[in-house]
């Protein structure tokens, strides 16, 4: 598939943020910003309620003529008529994931060491998530801290699109940028913003 959606603002649309802020409002303000890449991450309902309120927000993205990526399941992804899937290191192998999805869906993989992001290269993804490259309280159990060195490392070893993760700011993109990130996954910049639009128009005036 073409890589040309691939850069940017990625949002990740996580039910456990759910409590605090309507992942609905979010996705209708960070399209109005003009943010493209969503992924919708549910690892606290049901499969029911997974799809009951993923295809809540998957309608929203699809009318925006955004990108609708689903975290970790396949199942969850045809379901929704997803436009791909990102896979974590420990979720269904690539090929596998590939053989379900089809060829024109998007599959993207989280990488945390060269290695990975060498394997993923050659296995066929579309574009890898990378890090964490600072800190981050999104996820607990999160790899080791790479930073920006880090991911200068790696972006010599794969000419896919790399989206940066872990404790992403406004101030931290162009750094990003310059060791070679196409675009950064965000999350906790988003829901702690007192500004969420100004957030989101911050970010992505500096892709564009």
């Amino acid at each position: 598939m073409s890589t040309s959606l691939l850069h940017g603002p990625y949002l990740l649309l996580d039910e456990q943020w759910s409590p605090n802020v309507s992942l609905l409002h979010i996705v209708e303000i960070a399209t109005k910003c003009g943010v493209r890449l969503f992924q919708y991450r549910n690892k606290i309902d049901s499969m029911l309620d997974c799809f009951q309120k993923g295809m809540v927000l998957r309608k929203a993205v699809a009318d925006a003529h955004a990108t609708f990526i689903v975290n970790d399941r396949c199942d969850l992804a045809l379901a929704l008529e997803a436009d791909g899937v990102h896979l974590g290191q420990d979720d269904l192998p690539l090929e596998d994931a590939r053989n379900i999805l089809g060829e024109k869906k998007i599959i993207g993989i989280s990488t945390h060491r060269p290695e990975e992001v060498i394997a993923a290269t050659k296995g066929g993804a579309d574009y890898i998530g990378f890090g964490p490259i600072f800190p981050t309280t999104t996820k607990a159990d999160h790899e080791p801290v790479v930073g920006i060195t880090g991911l200068k490392r790696v972006r010599s070893l794969t000419t896919l699109p790399i989206f940066a993760i872990g404790g992403i700011t406004v101030e931290s993109v162009p750094a990003i940028q310059q060791a070679g990130g196409n675009g950064v996954a965000i999350a906790s910049v988003v829901y702690h913003s007192k500004n969420v639009e100004q957030t989101f128009h911050q970010l992505v005036k500096l892709f564009s």
